[in-house]
């Protein structure tokens, strides 16, 4: 078979996003050109790569074998071009990273600081869910990842490098709010606000609620600690959140931290890498920005 590295661009990108369309648009390429790299393929392979049932893609068993090894070589290729750069000496590079989106209150401070030090750095983030963000660290999609709970997986290492330790919050007017101490037992009767199944927020909080054997009464889902934040404060319920992302609310008078018999919840926010991993120097210079300086520059 005589493939081209853009052949299994194209149809990576295909695989990923299962449509030809937003392959193109990923690739800066028209639709037409990226059909016609996915054709090629298929002449070399001698069988089809893709369906189309409607609108929708879908790989076939052959397609299914190509993409794994696809993403392999592309990532063969990556690792690289790593390794070239740092015989010419470090310049640019490329860091691909993802986050849960509760790290969205820090994370970009850091990005900001890591930019002004390599401005010539391509950087992506990815900021999705808990269980989202695990399986882009197993498959290799990403650099690395910053999460508060790292999974129990053989290929991944985790290092913690903040302190993350979530609170109860409420409402400056809830019936809760100017007691100086409550019982844990007392929690039952509320009504949390919580995220999203495969949030690591509401994994945790689950996780408490088991441990000291309580009953969790849930209200609305959440898909951002924001919008927990904004639901809380309008009073329709009380919310488990990361103390670093509620500073400010805490500041302003607008929420309030409930003075509750063990709490905080003491967690740490780690960086997180498929085992063995190979890091560019962008890479490694990021997980040292982490490990080193995070809890200062976000103090500053």
């Amino acid at each position: 078979m005589h493939l081209t590295l853009r052949q299994l661009q194209c149809f990576s990108a295909v695989a990923r996003n299962l449509s030809y369309t937003r392959a193109a648009e990923e690739l800066h390429l028209t639709q037409p050109a990226v059909s016609m790299q996915i054709r090629q393929l298929e002449q070399q392979a001698g069988l089809a790569l893709t369906e189309q049932l409607g609108k929708q893609v879908y790989l076939t068993e052959a397609g299914e074998e190509v993409h794994r090894y696809a993403k392999l070589i592309l990532q063969q290729v990556d690792e690289m071009d790593d390794v070239l750069d740092k015989l010419k000496g470090f310049a640019g590079g490329r860091l691909r990273i993802a986050a849960i989106s509760s790290a969205n209150y820090f994370a970009p401070k850091l990005l900001g600081t890591f930019h002004q030090r390599f401005p010539d750095v391509n950087v992506s983030m990815d900021v999705t869910n808990q269980a989202a963000v695990v399986k882009q660290v197993i498959d290799n999609e990403v650099d690395m990842a910053i999460m508060g709970q790292p999974p129990e997986h053989a290929h991944v290492e985790a290092i913690a490098f903040m302190d993350n330790p979530l609170i109860i919050v409420a409402a400056p007017d809830h019936n809760l709010a100017s007691r100086k101490r409550i019982a844990l037992k007392e929690l039952e009767k509320e009504v949390f606000l919580t995220r999203e199944p495969g949030s690591g927020t509401r994994g945790a909080m689950q996780r408490f609620f088991r441990q000291q054997k309580l009953i969790l009464t849930t209200g609305m889902e959440m898909g951002s600690l924001s919008g927990i934040k904004q639901g809380v404060q309008a009073g329709l319920g009380i919310g488990l959140l990361p103390k670093g992302a509620v500073e400010v609310e805490l500041m302003l008078g607008r929420l309030v931290e409930l003075k509750i018999k063990g709490l905080p919840i003491p967690r740490h926010w780690y960086v997180v890498m498929r085992k063995g991993k190979r890091l560019s120097i962008a890479a490694e210079e990021f997980r040292l920005l982490l490990t080193n300086e995070a809890v200062d520059l976000l103090a500053g």
